[in-house]
């Protein structure tokens, strides 16, 4: 099989999910907004989450380009499970030059519809057992 039929045939059946991640509405609350491309066929998930805070820099926005895996889980209200990483800069405080890699990761477990419940971390944060929702 060439490289372009193993690439369409992962393709086939991706879908575009987007939501949150955290109490959103809270005051303060982190909150991580993500946009996935979800390859069901090939338990992979990729795109982008942004995580959007009330505070100081540079704690106040942070994209991360992420790539997870998605595993169906066979049983009860909780169909399938997520699990995203990335990695994000964070430039050091004036006058210093320079930039500190961060780690991201986020679990999600999850409907059939994209809701359930979840945590992430980021740059010491550890956010748990918070909501996940489906954006329309």
């Amino acid at each position: 099989m060439s490289n372009s039929a193993e690439l369409s045939a992962t393709q086939v059946g991706a879908y575009l999910v987007k939501g949150t991640i955290g109490n959103v509405g809270l005051p303060g609350a982190p909150v991580a907004y993500f946009s996935l491309v979800v390859v069901p066929g090939a338990h992979s998930v990729s795109g982008v989450v942004e995580i959007k805070q009330s505070v100081t820099p540079p704690g106040g926005n942070i994209t991360v380009q992420v790539t997870g895996a998605v595993r169906a889980t066979g049983y009860g209200k909780v169909t399938q499970i997520v699990a995203l990483q990335g990695q994000y800069s964070v430039p050091f405080p004036p006058p210093a030059i320079g930039e500190l890699e961060q780690k991201f990761t986020a679990h999600l477990a999850i409907d059939g519809a994209w809701n359930g419940t979840g945590g992430f971390t980021y740059g010491g944060q550890s956010v748990e057992n918070v909501p996940v929702t489906k954006l329309a």
